[in-house]
């Protein structure tokens, strides 16, 4: 009895595999949302960076906008030109500019960003002043010395007692020179040279002196000074006899100071002011000193309140 037995191989179990299969399937699915979940929370985390980034380097820019002055900038064009330039990231409200202290010119900028203005440079040292305000109140200055060699070159005006010395020459020989006191008509002298010296009369009191020089070829300089005008002191020396110089000053300012001296070598002075702090009572003075043997040559100096000085000499033998 002879029975064949037919063995075949264990099927899979379906069911079994299908249930690994769907659990690897499930953790493939959790791990992808977890990945694509920081994904999500690092990009809005990067945009929130960004954002914030952004913010703050507006922020920065408008603090600098608001905190900025307007620039100044001055540059040489000529030897004779300057451009001046003002700008700035905020309407303008004035800008002006000013030689010394002359009045300010001011320029068209009111709601301007930047004006642009070119000057002339004046002849000898004067100092440039350029002023610039914004619309917020802010402010800047800016100030320079400049040198210009001009043509014509006037000195500085130059008391000498009761009168003013001018002074002035040129590269090219001059023709006439005109001056006024403060509004007064205009006066001419004819120069016809290289340089001249001038002395006119000073009016009483305190004037404004305007004097222009003009070469042969029309260049014109301008000076403009202020001086005040005084009498000088008077001096009148005698003798009562062999024994004393008798000096007699006066002024209307009053005299401070009387110096000696006696044979180009011996020196003494007196301050009046010290003695008389009151200047109504040096407006008339008089001195005596004493005449000695021999050869006496006597030079008298007095000043008044300005400074003002009158000299007198006396020879005497005893």
């Amino acid at each position: 009895m002879n029975q064949i037995l037919s063995v075949e191989p264990p099927k899979p179990n379906k069911e079994k595999k299908q249930k690994v299969r769907n659990s690897s399937s499930g953790g493939t699915i959790e791990i992808e949302k977890i990945v694509r979940f920081f994904a999500i929370v690092l990009i809005v985390f990067g945009l929130i960076m960004v954002g914030s980034g952004s913010y703050s380097m507006y922020q920065e820019a408008q603090t600098g906008n608001s905190q900025a002055k307007p620039t100044i900038s001055v540059q040489e064009v000529t030897e004779t030109q300057l451009e001046v330039e003002v700008s700035h990231n905020t309407p303008l409200q004035r800008v002006t500019y000013n030689w010394n202290s002359d009045e300010p010119v001011e320029l068209d900028a009111s709601g301007k960003r930047s004006v642009t203005e070119t000057i002339e440079i004046p002849s000898g040292e004067n100092t440039l002043n350029v002023y610039a305000i914004d619309e917020e109140g802010k402010e800047t200055n800016y100030s320079r010395l400049y040198t210009r060699q001009g043509d014509i070159t006037i000195d500085d005006f130059t008391v000498e007692g009761s009168k003013i010395k001018i002074t002035a020459s040129g590269k090219n020989q001059l023709s006439y020179m005109t001056y006024r006191w403060d509004d007064d008509e205009e006066q001419r002298i004819d120069i016809n040279d290289m340089s001249t010296e001038q002395l006119i009369d000073i009016p009483m009191g305190q004037h404004t002196l305007t004097v222009s020089i003009v070469d042969v070829n029309n260049t014109m300089e301008t000076k403009e000074q202020e001086v005040k005008g005084v009498t000088k002191p008077t001096v009148e020396v005698t003798t009562d006899g062999s024994a004393n110089f008798i000096i007699k000053a006066s002024d209307d300012e009053g005299i401070t100071r009387i110096e000696f001296i006696l044979n180009d070598t011996e020196k003494s002075a007196i301050d009046l002011n010290r003695v008389y702090p009151d200047a109504e009572q040096r407006k008339q003075f008089e001195y005596q000193y004493p005449i000695r043997d021999g050869e006496n040559r006597l030079e008298i100096t007095v000043y008044n309140e300005s400074g003002v000085s009158e000299t007198a000499k006396v020879m005497v033998n005893k």
